[in-house]
């Protein structure tokens, strides 16, 4: 599939999406945000990526907010829907993906990019790297999940202020914080990314998304996470996957999993 501000590239195993609008700074808009849902979809239902990773084109900006011309007219209703349909379309679309997905923050992740980072399954910065949720200067809040994403990654405390203040914070700091499990210089960020995801291939693809699913439902309202845990463990004893990778572990042999 072809896109026309995005790219998506397959190699051993990972689908690398890259968002291709620089002169913009990747600023997410209404057909931004369609493709990625299409790039994620296709990349998830194709059995041999086993790993997608997400960053922003250039070396200024992951992606640096939404593109505010396309709101700034909006009614409460219109206003209402974005923030529904987008959340509904992408961002909580990448979070409950059965594909691992890292963020490659290759700059700035304000608004919605950080709201896009936040959603991804983990976050690797590099070291020019700032991040913010400035939505109170314009007089909105954060509508794509960062009010609950942001909390649960960094604190509440930490998360009011960041909010409160709409400032931005360096790579080393979302670090401290927890928000980012690594800082690395520019050069070296998407190959730490491609090693951390052939680690994580080396294991079950199956096994991989239920444990996704485990670990989010912890987060949910009304989802008890350790019934979802005990029921996906359960699950994975039927699985080719589970008979493989325990044959292996008794023959002493590397695990050669089926895929997804």
């Amino acid at each position: 599939m072809t896109y026309d501000n995005i790219l998506s590239d397959y190699q051993n195993g990972i689908t690398t999406i890259t968002i291709n609008r620089p002169k913009k700074l990747n600023a997410l808009n209404k057909d931004t945000i369609r493709e990625l849902h299409n790039a994620f979809d296709e990349a998830n239902k194709d059995g041999d990526t086993k790993v997608i990773i997400i960053t922003g084109s250039g070396d200024k900006a992951f992606v640096a907010g939404a593109d505010i011309s396309e709101f700034a007219d909006f009614s409460v209703e219109e206003g209402g829907q974005l923030a529904a349909q987008g959340q509904a379309i992408l961002f909580d679309f990448v979070e409950n993906l059965g594909t691992p997905v890292i963020a490659a923050v290759n700059g700035f992740a304000l608004g919605g990019g950080l709201e896009l980072a936040m959603s991804c399954h983990f976050r690797v910065a590099s070291a020019n790297a700032k991040m913010g949720l400035p939505e109170t200067s314009l007089g909105v809040i954060p509508g794509y999940g960062g009010t609950q994403r942001l909390p649960q990654l960094i604190g509440k405390g930490r998360a009011m202020e960041m909010i409160m203040t709409a400032g931005m914070i360096d790579a080393n700091q979302a670090l401290g914080y927890g928000l980012v499990n690594h800082v690395v210089e520019q050069d070296e960020l998407l190959p730490l990314c491609e090693k951390i995801a052939g680690k994580i291939m080396r294991n079950s693809s199956v096994a991989i998304a239920k444990a996704i699913k485990s670990i989010n439902a912890g987060y949910k309202d009304g989802i008890n996470g350790f019934d979802i845990e005990i029921e996906s463990f359960g699950n994975c004893f039927g699985t080719e996957d589970f008979t493989e990778g325990t044959t292996a572990f008794l023959e002493k042999r590397k695990a050669d999993f089926p895929g997804k």
